[in-house]
């Protein structure tokens, strides 16, 4: 069904096909019977696929990343689609409208995207409410994908990822730092050791205060060195966080093969070319910490093989979200099938 709507789709702009998709799957699963159809067409329903990882038992280790959501807008709607769990965000504390349009360009030929959003969202206010009122998440867990706004200083962000980690607090399963797009001038600078550690410290400071904590992990970018991902290993294991997301977007170009007028537009490049690096990330980490602490796989995954590729390499979880725009819905009851062929 996908592939007869996708040449519609990749007519549009990005971000529009993306608005309309989702509104689409509003109006359709209003409609008797659709989310039926849905979960007849996409949820594997399989015991074996059971993962408990920090804490958190997922139903399947296939996650939508954050990004696809911002807003917690459509929850309900994606829970229908088989995703073990969904990410929302990034989340800032006050809304904002991200950087100027266009910002989001299809490398067809690369089967990749290069977005600047610019973590365009309305606020976590917007989102906890979404999230208070939610009827029905089909056992679907929830991350909170949590940064800062762009107006912020970086020696006062920390105050922005203390007031989204208040606001979402009741209303998700786990938190994402997010210090890695390269969409919001200088935000890559927190990964450096120091203001890093500072802002997941008080993170856990007030996390360990409250009754039930919630697990918190770190998404990094692809583009940093050994060193840095030595320290990242390390950072993790002083402030007892419960893992990392490895990768974000990359600002890298190299071996692109699309049009270089598209090529150039600045950026961070996902899908295809990304699957390589992070994966080698994610072995990295996993091989440097000796498994210390578990990895969710993102950056390139377009097919179970890619999928398992990285839970291979070291990965517990994995998330998709540009191979869900090239490959379609399907792409998730197809890595499913292909982690139960393995067991």
């Amino acid at each position: 069904m996908y592939k007869l709507v996708k040449p519609l789709f990749f007519q549009m702009n990005p971000e529009q096909a993306h608005n309309n998709v989702t509104s689409g799957l509003k109006v359709f699963t209003k409609i008797w019977g659709s989310n039926a159809i849905l979960k007849s067409l996409y949820a594997v329903e399989d015991p074996r696929l059971q993962t408990t990882v920090f804490g958190l038992t997922f139903k399947n280790p296939v996650g939508l990343a954050a990004g696809f959501d911002k807003n917690a807008d459509y929850i309900e709607q994606m829970s229908k689609l088989g995703f073990g769990f969904i990410e929302i965000g990034t989340v800032t504390p006050k809304p904002q409208p991200g950087n100027d349009k266009p910002r989001m360009f299809r490398l067809v030929n690369d089967e990749a995207l290069i977005n600047r959003m610019g973590f365009n969202n309305q606020g976590a206010d917007v989102a906890a409410g979404r999230l208070k009122h939610l009827k029905e998440k089909n056992g679907v867990i929830i991350g909170g994908n949590i940064g800062k706004n762009k107006v912020t200083p970086n020696e006062e962000a920390v105050n922005d990822y203390i007031y989204c980690f208040n606001s979402l607090f009741d209303y998700v399963d786990y938190f994402v730092v997010n210090v890695s797009s390269p969409n919001t001038p200088g935000l890559r600078d927190l990964q450096e050791k120091e203001p890093l550690k500072h802002i997941l410290n008080t993170l856990q400071e007030l996390n360990m205060a409250k009754a039930s904590p919630k697990p918190i992990l770190l998404k990094i970018a692809p583009d940093l060195t050994d060193s840095q991902l030595d320290d990242i290993v390390e950072i993790v294991q002083d402030t007892k966080i419960a893992g990392v997301i490895a990768t974000n977007t990359t600002i890298s170009r190299e071996g692109l093969k699309s049009d270089p007028n598209l090529v150039k537009e600045t950026g961070g490049v996902s899908g295809k070319p990304l699957t390589k690096r992070s994966t080698e990330v994610i072995k990295y980490l996993s091989d440097k910490s000796n498994k210390a602490f578990p990895i969710i796989g993102v950056g390139g995954i377009h097919s179970a093989a890619d999928a398992i590729e990285k839970l291979n390499a070291g990965a517990s979880l994995v998330q998709v979200y540009t191979g869900f725009i090239y490959q379609g819905p399907g792409l998730v009851a197809e890595i499913c099938k292909g982690i139960l062929k393995g067991k």
